[in-house]
C-alpha cells in the first residue's frame, strides 16, 4: 500500500467530464479475492479510469461514494477525519475485519458539496467520523488499490420517489467538470432471501434476467422517468428490489451522468452471482 496521501489539489473546472460509475459490489468477500471475473473486472475498470491515454487531468481529484449501507436523509458527508473502516457484516470471514483502505479524506470536497446541495434548499450535513462502509471499501480495494485517491461518502433517502434521488444526482453533477468521480455503489437485483449461498455459480433466475435487461435497455435509452419509476414500470420488480436501498445509487449516478445530455455508456462488468444477484456494472462518460 502506498505512504498515505491527502487532499491537495483544489476542485476548479476543467475542460473534461469526469466519467460516472455504478458498481454492482456483492459480497463483501470480494474485497479478499485477488482474481476472479468480477474483480478482475473492477481492476480493468479501475486502470482504464487512470489511463494516461485519457488525458492528466482524468485522474481523478476525488472519488464520491454514494453506498447502499449508508441510508440518511438529508444528505450527510463522511468522513473528514482519519477514522477507521466501518465492518458492517455479520459472519463472514474473519480476516476481513483486518482490512484497511486508507484513503486520504476530502474535507475540501466536503466543502464543494454542501455548498451545492445548500444552494438548492437543502439541509446536508456532516458525520466527520464515520467510516467507509463496504459499499465504498470493498470495489475500491480492487478500482483503486494504491489508495491514493481522497474518498468521501454522502448518505442517500430511502423510501421517497425516485425523482428526489434524481435531483440529488442532478445537483451533484457539477462535480464532474472539478475532476470528480462519482461512484454508486449498490446492485441492480438484491433479494437475500432468494441468493442461493450454496452456489456462487448458479445460473441466474429467470425474474433476475428479466428486471437485470429492463434495466439496461432504459439505460440504453436513458430514460430516467421510466427507471426512477421502476417500481410500476419494471417487470418482477417485487423479487428484484424488495427494498431500495441497493437501486438507489443508480439512480443517483445516472441523472448525475445526464446533466449533459444522454451520455455514452459501457458495461466494465456483467453477470450474475448467487443465481439472482445482478453485478452489473455502469459507466456513464
Amino acid at each position: 500500500m502506498a505512504r498515505r496521501a491527502v487532499e491537495r489539489e483544489e476542485y476548479v473546472d476543467q475542460d473534461f467530464l469526469m466519467p460516472v460509475g455504478f458498481v454492482g459490489h456483492g459480497a463483501p468477500t470480494l474485497a479478499l479475492e485477488k482474481e476472479g471475473a468480477v474483480v478482475d473486472a473492477w481492476k480493468e475498470w479501475g486502470r482504464s479510469l487512470l489511463n494516461p491515454e485519457r488525458g492528466r487531468q482524468a485522474r481523478p481529484k476525488a472519488i464520491l461514494v454514494l453506498s447502499a449501507h449508508w441510508i440518511q436523509a438529508p444528505p450527510y458527508l463522511g468522513p473528514l477525519n482519519p477514522v477507521p473502516l466501518i465492518y458492517d457484516f455479520q459472519g463472514f470471514p474473519p480476516e476481513l475485519t483486518q482490512m484497511q483502505y486508507p484513503a486520504p479524506q476530502a474535507p475540501k470536497l466536503a466543502k464543494e458539496i454542501l455548498h451545492l446541495l445548500t444552494r438548492l434548499g437543502l439541509k446536508p450535513g456532516t458525520h466527520s467520523d464515520r467510516g467507509l462502509d463496504h459499499g465504498a471499501w470493498v470495489p475500491l480495494t480492487h478500482m483503486f488499490p494504491r489508495a491514493d485517491i481522497p474518498v468521501l461518502q454522502i448518505s442517500i433517502a430511502t423510501g421517497v420517489p425516485g425523482t428526489e434521488h434524481l435531483a440529488l444526482g442532478h445537483a451533484l453533477a457539477p462535480l464532474r467538470k472539478k475532476g470528480v468521480f462519482i461512484l454508486g455503489s449498490g446492485n441492480i437485483t438484491h433479494n437475500l432471501r432468494m441468493v442461493d449461498f450454496a452456489d456462487r455459480e448458479a445460473p441466474p433466475a429467470d425474474w433476475a434476467k428479466v428486471f437485470d435487461s429492463w434495466c439496461a435497455e432504459t439505460l440504453e435509452r436513458f430514460d430516467l422517468s421510466a427507471l426512477a419509476d421502476y417500481p410500476n414500470k419494471a417487470p418482477e420488480v417485487q423479487k428484484a428490489v424488495p427494498t431500495d436501498d441497493h437501486f438507489t445509487p443508480l439512480l443517483v449516478a445516472a441523472a448525475a451522468a445526464g446533466s449533459e445530455g444522454k451520455p455514452k455508456m459501457r458495461y466494465p462488468y456483467e453477470g450474475f452471482e448467487y443465481g439472482t444477484l445482478s453485478m452489473r456494472c455502469v459507466e456513464f462518460q
